[in-house]
């Protein structure tokens, strides 16, 4: 107790006390000048009913006798009691604050320590916003960590859901919170720098801990990889592949198909044929809406053509692709862009010539239904 006492009082804001202090020390030299030139007293006698008057003591032993000396003593006496009780009860008014302050975070890291796994966000603005949402929709533990004290206070803490107004780069709070318990630390705020000391500071005792932060700049990308960050996301990045395909939305072809591994580069040809580019193939498990997705971007013939020798120059691959292709019992959709709806329908016709075609611009819900009758 003594030790948080201590920790406490050497925290406490000084600037109201310090002005409280200044006003003390004024007054005190107004009573001493006062004291010598109106009281007539020498300046030790000053300083000596000086500082009884101020406290309210008065022994008596000098007695104002003209009215200026009795306003005086009046003033001094006066000012001397409300600056007193001015600065102490700043004292008292922020030791009770911080003590308060240090009572709620006691409570704070005692949920913390019977929550189960959760998830730790640094920064509360527009992405650690929708992140913090997202985690609980789904039902999850989340521990929120922001300076920022209008933010804090916006959420309404629950039994998954714990704030803590502080600096995550302060002292070694979030090192001590990214411990087994932890599942993930997302990093969102919008400055890299303090991204990267949180992710040095962290890995510095939690070489296993799971880290996801934001990159506002492409060029700090490569800095918080070498810091240690598992996984880094760049708004910069998404913004500018979501703008693409929501401008290429017009030019974008889904093509639901149904070949063999041994028939992809016969399809490439096809693609590169028309100027068209594979942009993903997604492979569609029975019984399972969401398909997985593989990200391609490829449009020249010679990344078809490589891809194609290394898979016949490594089995192991192949044997995992054929596996998939299994899985899926074949039947894959690729989404492709191209220049115009004339060069769509050319390649569909190509591609028809080639290999089954189930649909065009299917649906996940449409295609589920389709391969479900595979598992009946």
């Amino acid at each position: 107790m003594r030790k948080i006492t201590f920790k406490v009082l050497s925290k406490l804001p000084t600037r109201y006390i310090d002005n409280g202090m200044i006003l003390i020390i004024a007054l005190f030299v107004y009573g001493i000048a006062g004291t010598h030139y109106v009281m007539d007293l020498s300046w030790i006698d000053s300083v000596y009913y000086a500082t009884i008057t101020m406290t309210t003591v008065g022994y008596g032993d000098y007695i104002p006798t003209t009215g200026i000396q009795k306003i005086f003593a009046t003033t001094l006496a006066i000012g001397g009691v409300a600056l007193l009780a001015y600065v102490f009860n700043i004292i008292l008014t922020n030791f009770q604050e911080k003590m308060s302050k240090y009572s709620q975070g006691a409570r704070k890291m005692k949920a913390i320590e019977v929550m189960e796994d959760y998830y730790i966000i640094c920064g509360l603005g527009r992405v650690g916003k929708v992140v913090l949402d997202e985690l609980l929709e789904r039902n999850q533990n989340v521990i929120v960590i922001d300076k920022d004290k209008d933010k804090c206070e916006s959420l309404e803490e629950t039994n998954n859901l714990i704030v803590i107004n502080e600096d995550a780069i302060e002292d070694d709070l979030i090192a001590k919170l990214a411990g087994e318990k932890c599942r993930s630390v997302i990093l969102c705020t919008g400055d890299d720098v303090n991204n990267l000391y949180i992710v040095l500071t962290i890995r510095e005792t939690n070489p296993n801990a799971w880290i996801v932060t934001r990159a506002s700049k492409l060029d700090n990308i490569k800095r918080l990889r070498k810091a240690g960050a598992d996984k880094i996301v760049s708004p910069e990045i998404i913004g500018g592949e979501d703008l693409y395909y929501e401008s290429a939305r017009p030019h974008l072809l889904r093509v639901t198909v149904k070949h063999t591994v041994d028939e992809i580069y016969d399809e490439f040809k096809i693609i590169t044929k028309h100027r068209c580019t594979l942009e993903n193939i997604e492979y569609h498990i029975p019984g399972i809406e969401t398909p997985l997705t593989r990200e391609i971007k490829a449009m020249k013939l010679h990344e078809g053509k490589r891809f194609h020798n290394y898979l016949n120059s490594h089995d192991d691959q192949r044997h995992a692709l054929e596996n998939l292709y299994k899985a899926a019992n074949t039947v894959h959709s690729h989404l492709i862009s191209g220049p115009d709806q004339t060069a769509f329908d050319k390649l569909l016709k190509d591609l028809e010539k080639q290999e089954e075609i189930i649909g065009v611009n299917l649906t996940n819900k449409e295609i589920a239904k389709i391969t479900s009758k595979e598992i009946k």
